[in-house]
């Protein structure tokens, strides 16, 4: 495979702050450059185009300022080098020599080394990588979520410090592992930890190695995960034209029907959290479709992708028809989900049992919504999982009219025990 030309990283960067296009970033720029105090400054699209080039021009420092204003990123993060440090990274913009800050002066992860080094690495690093990068995959599974994330930011960010040294196919071995390893650590801040912020930032990071790697699947599935930050919010059209972003990437490998369908998946929660039921509950079915239609000559799903399946499929839909109102739909759904969940989905699980609670909340059963609710905090005791709890006191706030009901009292003793109490305010 041929590596994409051109400033690869600007261009991630643009796509991941929500720029399809050049003219898009063009316009922000000179809005940015005004609100900034810069009169006079524009910004064209033929500028923009020269900074996305094989050979990027240095930016004015004016215009420097408005990029890592607007992409939150440093100026050498997006694929820069300044005319009189050849070879050696240049200092951020704005900020201070040592750790990399953006514009609001948040510390930012270790970027990806722009500028290469003499010393060259044995041809078995990429590979050496690639292990490490297994292995905690496997181990997001069972891991506690905060000692795990740890670990796999210290592990991307060696892979970062060794790009450099490292050419050809297996350069682009590592830099592919490397996006791996930053993607698995967003999943977690995000799903795991609620960790916004820090989620935004790391997939940055992720869609930006999987740019270096030139790995359209790895970009794809880095861009609907940054659709799910909106859409969570409510934020209907950023979080679509993410997925339209994550469309076009996958268009360009070689999607499997399933990596298809979880595409539909994610743009289906996006959907159901804006309240828009009706085109959620069509996109499952389509989705639902893809995997029916599968003959098995179709392209595979690539290994990294170990968080989507049929019945992960079957729990979005129960959690749609859950929040449609329809009840009785959303009860077969999820309990069909729950019997056939694999041994160690126990993350998965305490999702769907919360969801049931919320089924039987929805229809006044208060002592069936708390038995569900305790077996899922059974299953956070084990593993933890925000998304899980988060749900739990979704049901909890639910059962409000039943709450001098002796289950729901036993309810609260069990979500307000020492442990529970004391791990939630940690995390």
């Amino acid at each position: 495979m041929t590596r994409a030309a051109g400033n690869q990283r600007l261009k991630a960067a643009r796509t991941a702050a929500g720029y399809p296009s050049q003219q898009k970033l063009a316009d922000a720029l000179t809005s940015a450059a005004q609100h900034l105090g810069m009169r006079g400054v524009t910004v064209g699209v033929r500028q923009v185009r020269r900074w996305e080039s094989s050979k990027p021009p240095w930016p004015h420092p004016d215009l420097q300022r408005a990029l890592v204003h607007l992409l939150g990123q440093p100026i050498e993060n997006l694929g820069f080098t300044a005319p009189w440090a050849a070879g050696e990274a240049p200092p951020p913009v704005g900020g201070k020599s040592g750790a990399a800050t953006d514009s609001r002066g948040r510390a930012r992860l270790a970027p990806v080394p722009v500028s290469p080094r003499l010393v060259a690495q044995p041809a078995n690093v990429a590979a050496d990588i690639e292990a490490v990068t297994r292995a905690h995959r496997r181990m997001y599974w069972s891991v506690a979520p905060a000692t795990l994330s740890s670990a796999v930011l210290e592990h991307a960010r060696l892979g970062c410090a060794l790009l450099p040294e490292v050419a050809g196919a297996h350069h682009r071995r590592l830099a592919a592992a490397v996006s791996e390893s930053y993607l698995l650590a967003g999943r977690i801040q995000f799903f795991d930890l609620r960790e916004t912020e820090q989620a935004r930032d790391t997939l940055l990071l992720a869609l930006q190695a999987a740019g270096e790697a030139d790995d359209s699947l790895l970009g794809a599935a880095v861009l609907a995960h940054t659709a799910f930050i909106p859409g969570w919010d409510g934020l209907r059209e950023e979080a679509y034209e993410r997925m339209v972003a994550a469309r076009t990437y996958a268009r360009r490998g070689a999607a499997s029907p399933e990596f298809l369908a979880w595409l539909d998946a994610v743009e289906a929660e996006c959907e159901t959290r804006s309240g828009n039921f009706r085109t959620a509950l069509n996109l499952i079915r389509h989705a639902e479709d893809l995997l029916d239609s599968a003959t098995g000559d179709e392209p595979e799903s690539p290994p990294w992708m170990d968080w989507f399946s049929p019945v992960r499929l079957a729990a979005f839909k129960g959690n749609t028809q859950l929040k449609a109102g329809h009840l009785p739909q959303a009860r077969d759904t999820l309990a069909r989900a729950l019997d056939v969940l694999p041994p160690d989905s126990d993350k998965q699980r305490t999702v769907v049992l919360a969801d049931l609670a919320a089924v039987e909340a929805a229809a006044g059963a208060a002592p069936a919504a708390c038995r569900y609710a305790t077996q899922a905090l059974e299953q956070l005791a084990v593993t933890w999982y925000a998304t899980g709890m988060e749900r739990v006191r979704e049901v909890r706030r639910a059962l409000q009219p039943w709450q001098a009901e002796r289950c729901v009292r036993e309810l609260d003793d069990r979500l307000y025990a020492w442990g529970t109490t004391v791990s939630a305010l940690a995390r």
